[in-house]
């Protein structure tokens, strides 16, 4: 659209989800990987969810459609396979695999070939597998399936602009493939991946592409000066090209800091900037040399939240930036994979919520309308209506927030209440145990559903779950296990169970949103205050721990995970909203105690998850994350031992936090592998000096470990950890598992801890 000033305001968004609003491509899938779908449905289904997306996006009048965002898996692999980045322990795969099944081992794995390592990208609820960068690797062009997206759309009259990661993140996301050179990094080998990337614009623009997308979001946390000067050098080189299309670089999930300057010093075209995780101000945005010079992509319109947008402010905003900017698009903040999809076909939300919610395609409406109207004005409710509403509800957890007293963040010290717990639990050397949920079996998912949907009572919804309940028990003892779990069959996730038992949260039914492959979840959303309505977990812990003379562990979400794993009100700061949540849990805390569970598990594996991106918000973030957890814990008698569930990391002051959070036990996920995470405890295992459980296999494999190689897990853990706190058990749940992989996994493990407590007794007698 062009204004009375002749300056086009386009609209565009940075992707869209790709799942499907129903998560067709869930389904198919996992059909094809059970047996049930075949290659060819498979392939239709994912053209078909491609197809359907870009022609939706270009009917509702977004000017610039993104291309290349379907994705049968993730696009960070999907962006390594287009360019070659295939590790070489697969090679021995190409030749005897379909192209499909060939890029599923490197996701998931063959016997033989462990899967890429799963990671989890930036502070998003999304994890990506890692791509694996050796020195000699030898890069090629596989751009087939993305030249023939562009052609089928160009064949409708649809001009898409192909989305892919940026050269640079490619690499910096990367790790050093097993096997290469001491002091190897993936970013050394920019010069030669940037010789494919040319290949490529050639490609696109010899096809008529007009615009190709590059997306930089490395570059909106902090980086090394050779980072930064790797950007520089790299669209120096790729905006030199004689024939390529124009060049958009986007900075999501963040601000660009120093990288801005530098992008707007080369000879890119556009560059795209999220104006929502951390606002710039148009004069910030007009200093920035170069940046007028540009078309701005002006990332206003949240794409990791899923409240409407206040449009009057937002356009007052970028008619602000126009007066500076004048070459301006109307864009998200980043890819809207991160939202549901429509909010419509959520029949059951309170209507003044849904009200108030945008997902995936309201979005696009939003972006629509406030380009729209730079040009021609926006209509009186833009302004009448409040930026943000906050829906009271009745009861009394302001008043206890505001009442909190610091004696509620403290235990008694931990070498006193270990002392107690000993005695308390009896427990051996190097106990082992499991991190709460057990694989969901179709009968259990089937009850659920049915009790959804009417078809069961209560009472029999209860029963199969009391039944399940007891099998999970019996079969935990059959293996050995010394501190059991109930299995979590109730559960359909670790947060929107909890959620659908508190007042100011409410739960969608079609609400999806990937979390990687085909494993997805529904967000539920913080609307108002929140207040446990009653027992959360008793009924179901309770009855387990009657089943057996072994301790059953409760499993409680603690709050900052709840937090983050949640859509969260915006009327407010996070950390009250924490407080809110540490109430809940506190309370669940002391019923649990009351029917005489002695062991708590209070997960919190998003403590790490949503540290943010950049230095200057860490200490202000941790701080106030741990205070949470310090009040849902803090009520806790000092026999009472306490767990929880942490992503590992190598920040010296995300481990302090961690001591600090004074749980008696820490057991840790492998957020990048097994041996990263004992690696890092070598370095700063003494920085732990209360119990830790560092997973000794990883739980998201379908592989199962053998006995000698948990054996040498614990072993080098013993290296850093104290045998008299350390803890033997898988890093992660199960819900995912079969029976098969889980069983002999389990047996094998608690075999391995029975070799550490023959050593451990040997030196005792020596």
């Amino acid at each position: 659209m062009t204004s009375p000033d002749g300056i086009e305001y386009g609209s565009s968004i940075l992707g869209y989800p790709r799942i499907g609003a129903r998560r067709e491509l869930k389904h198919v899938l996992e059909g094809y990987w059970h047996g049930s779908v075949g290659r060819d449905e498979l392939l239709a289904t994912g053209r078909e969810l491609a197809d359907s997306t870009w022609r939706e996006l270009a009917a509702t009048g977004l000017e610039q459609v993104p291309g290349n965002t379907f994705s049968y898996y993730d696009h960070v692999l999907d962006s390594a396979v287009v360019f070659g980045a295939v590790p070489p322990r697969f090679a021995d795969l190409a030749d005897e695999l379909e192209p499909i099944d060939f890029y599923f081992a490197m996701a998931r794995g063959k016997p033989g070939h462990p899967p890429l390592e799963l990671i989890k990208f930036f502070n998003t609820n999304y994890f990506y597998r890692q791509p694996e960068i050796s020195p000699n690797m030898a890069f090629s062009l596989h751009a087939e399936a993305l030249l023939d997206e562009h052609k089928r759309a160009k064949a409708e009259g649809i001009e898409l602009r192909p989305v892919l990661l940026g050269p640079t993140s490619l690499l910096l996301l990367s790790k050093a493939a097993p096997g290469s050179i001491e002091g190897f990094a993936p970013i050394d080998r920019l010069d030669d991946l940037l010789k494919v990337y040319v290949e490529l614009l050639e490609k696109l623009a010899k096809q008529g592409a007009k615009c190709v997308q590059f997306d930089e979001p490395c570059f909106t946390s902090d980086r090394t000066a050779d980072d930064l000067e790797s950007l520089r050098h790299a669209y120096t080189k790729l905006s030199a090209g004689s024939v390529r299309p124009r060049i958009l670089v986007t900075g999501p999930y963040g601000d660009l800091g120093e990288a801005l300057p530098i992008l707007a010093s080369t000879d890119v075209e556009a560059i795209g900037v999220d104006l929502v995780s951390e606002p710039m101000t148009a004069a910030e945005l007009a200093a920035v040399p170069g940046l007028k010079r540009k078309r701005l992509y002006a990332g206003v319109i949240d794409g990791r939240n899923v409240w409407k947008a206040a449009k009057g402010g937002k356009l007052d905003f970028l008619l602000e930036i126009k007066e500076h900017i004048p070459d301006l698009v109307v864009s998200s903040s980043c890819s809207l994979m991160h939202v549901p999809v429509d909010v419509l076909i959520e029949p059951d939300l309170p209507g003044e919520v849904a009200d108030r919610l945008s997902f995936a395609k309201q979005k696009v409406a939003e972006v629509v309308a406030l380009a729209k109207a730079i040009t021609h004005g926006a209509p009186e409710h833009w302004y009448t209506r409040p930026a943000t509403v906050h829906f009271k509800l009745k009861h009394d957890v302001r008043q206890r927030v505001a009442n909190i007293r610091p004696d509620q963040r403290q235990r008694m010290p931990y070498a006193e209440r270990k002392a107690l717990q000993d005695k308390e639990l009896g427990l051996p050397p190097v106990p082992t145990t499991t991190l709460g949920s057990f694989p969901q079996t179709e009968e259990v998912r089937r009850a659920r559903y049915y009790y959804g949907q009417g078809r069961l009572t209560w009472e029999e919804y209860a029963d199969r779950l009391r039944e399940e309940i007891k099998r999970v028990i019996e079969l935990q003892e059959d293996i050995g296990l010394d501190v059991l779990v109930h299995g979590e069959a109730e559960r359909n996730d670790m947060v929107q169970y909890f959620a659908e038992l508190m007042d100011g949260y409410v739960a969608t039914h079609q609400g999806w949103v990937q979390i990687y492959g085909s494993r997805c979840a529904r967000p539920p959303i913080i609307y108002g205050d929140i207040k446990r309505k009653h027992p959360m977990t008793i009924e179901w812990t309770s009855y387990a721990q009657s089943l057996t003379d072994k301790p059953v562990k409760g499993i409680l979400t603690g709050p900052v995970t709840m937090l983050a794993r949640s859509f969260v009100r915006q009327d407010q700061p996070l950390y009250e909203t924490a407080e809110q949540l540490a109430l809940a849990v506190r309370d669940e805390i002391a019923d649990l105690e009351k029917a005489g569970i002695k062991i708590i598990q209070v997960d919190e594996p998003s403590i790490r998850e949503l540290l943010p991106l950049r230095e200057r918000g860490r200490q202000g973030y941790l701080d106030w994350a741990v205070n949470a957890f310090r009040l849902a814990v803090g009520g806790a008698k000092p026999q009472t031992q306490i767990h929880t569930h942490l992503g590992y990391s190598s920040i010296g002051r995300v481990v302090e936090a961690f001591e600090s959070m004074d749980a008696d036990v820490v057991s840790i996920v492998a957020t990048r592998n097994i041996d990263w995470v004992f690696k890092q405890l070598a370095e700063h295992g003494t920085a732990l000096s209360h119990g830790v459980g560092p997973g000794v296999y990883e739980s998201r494999s379908a592989l199962i470990p053998d006995i000698d190689e948990i054996d040498e897990r614990i072993q080098r853990a013993t290296k850093a950890i104290d045998p008299d706190r350390l803890w033997v058990n898988p890093d992660g749940g199960l819900k995912t598992r079969h029976y098969w992989q889980l069983e002999p996994s389990l047996r094998n493990m608690v075999a391995a801890a029975r070799r550490e407590r023959r050593r451990i007794a040997s030196r005792d007698d020596d």
